[in-house]
């Protein structure tokens, strides 16, 4: 039994609990609490949606498995009001991009998300399975869980009538998780509706620190590097003499090594993905992201090729650029006898945090109070990767990681966890709803 002290306890704990919600509810208009029971009994609908999404694979080269889901989510948001169409992408190599349009009024919100997962058809990870409240499949919080909470999201002001005023573009890239080329080409679309923009919310993945919820205002972006040495070959006895100099493999640990001790910034990395070194060196693709190669050669014979490549990860543009700067000076200061190249790719740009997004979060955070949710704080954008959101960073506000939270995106056993998507559809229904109700500073 129950001690008469404890159970009076108990009764002052759910009082307070009790207590605590009605004022939180109470801070939310009567179409706010309309939005957030919608979610809640819309779980059922949003897991099935969300199954139905991963069992199609949509490795971003399964161009029929990309164009399949982004059908998936047409159906979702034609019923909602949105003119949707598809633009196909054969020029870039890839298989496009599904945008939609819901003209209203207000500030001018972009939802931004992608179709396409790292998963491609040949991978033995391809269906979801459900464990509770935990979730596994291939994409589940990057980010076919963020393309459910945004239709969950949207369906809820539908039902509460917020919608029908409000103005918003979608831009689902099919290629976000290997960009087409040229990049300018397979983003105009989504920096053209950037440009357009008041606020921008990707649905990527939420992150996390210690089991609470944190807002994300930056991601540093991400540009691969590729440096190529040369040396004569000759005898190795000649080896740092006159004629034949120090080789191929001495100039690029020359180099390497330069890179490690003189680029260090904050929130700042680079880091080296493969070196190859020998006489001679053949380099292979095996896919666009994935390098292999040979290196040949002799103990007793000088290098006389070599091959390094790696990424760079910055926050601005302007570090990225500085960073590229410094590492071009340190390979033209080659040792003697011998020559050395470095290439950068086009790569994804970062997104900066700015006072405009950490005032975007400012009012997430209000919402949270009205939800009786806590506070997110900022996340280290050293937490954070590359994403289609930075394209749009230098025309409009935005915040990262509106999608599921979950964990190991990218690897075979990847999870999402179903208890954050409706805070998740919750918080972007009134963040959208409240901005469709402030006055736009575009035209």
């Amino acid at each position: 039994m129950i001690s008469g002290e404890r159970a009076l306890k108990m009764i002052a704990v759910c009082a307070i609990r009790a207590l605590l919600a009605g004022t939180a509810s109470a801070a939310l208009s009567p179409a706010e609490k309309r939005m957030a029971a919608t979610v809640d009994v819309s779980q059922g609908r949003d897991i099935a949606l969300l199954q139905k999404l991963i069992d199609q694979n949509s490795g971003t080269r399964n161009f029929e498995g990309v164009r399949a889901v982004a059908s998936m989510m047409q159906a979702e948001l034609e019923p909602l009001g949105f003119t949707v169409h598809w633009v196909p992408m054969p020029e870039t190599g890839r298989a496009g991009h599904l945008l939609a349009e819901h003209r209203g009024r207000g500030k001018h919100i972009l939802l931004i998300g992608h179709v396409d997962t790292v998963f491609e058809k040949d991978s033995p990870f391809q269906k979801m399975t459900r464990h509770g409240d935990m979730v596994e499949g291939p994409g589940v919080s990057d980010m076919k869980g963020g393309l459910v909470i945004m239709v969950s999201a949207l369906r809820a002001m539908q039902a509460a009538g917020t919608l029908k005023g409000a103005d918003i573009k979608i831009v689902l890239s099919g290629d976000e998780e290997s960009a087409g080329h040229p990049v300018e080409q397979a983003r105009a679309d989504m920096i053209v509706a950037g440009k357009w923009a008041d606020a921008a919310l990707e649905f990527e993945g939420l992150a996390q620190e210690h089991g609470q919820d944190v807002g994300s205002i930056s991601r540093r972006g991400s540009i691969t590097w590729t440096l190529t040495t040369t040396g004569h070959t000759g005898h190795s006895a000649g080896i740092f003499g006159r004629e034949d100099g120090f080789g191929a493999n001495y100039e690029l640990a020359r180099i390497i090594d330069s890179f490690r001790r003189d680029l260090r910034e904050p929130n700042l990395t680079y880091s080296v993905g493969i070196m190859l070194g020998g006489v001679t060196v053949t380099p292979s693709a095996t896919t666009e992201e994935a390098v292999g190669g040979t290196a040949q050669g002799k103990a007793n014979i000088i290098p006389g090729q070599g091959y390094a490549t790696g990424d760079i990860r910055a926050l601005s543009n302007d570090q990225a650029m500085r960073i590229e700067e410094k590492m071009r000076a340190i390979v033209a200061d080659h040792l003697p006898g011998t020559g050395a190249e470095i290439g950068f790719s086009e790569g994804y740009p970062a997104m900066a945090p700015t006072e405009g997004s950490r005032a975007l979060l400012g009012q997430l955070n209000v919402i949270n109070r009205d939800l009786g949710l806590p506070q997110m704080g900022e996340l280290d954008p050293m937490r954070r990767g590359a994403g289609d959101i930075a394209f749009v960073a230098p025309y409009t506000d935005g915040l990262v990681g509106t999608g599921a939270a979950g964990n190991g995106a990218h690897a075979m056993g990847e999870t999402a966890d179903l208890t954050s998507f409706p805070r998740q559809a919750k918080r972007a229904a009134i963040l959208m709803t409240r901005l469709a109700r402030q006055k736009s500073a575009k035209r």
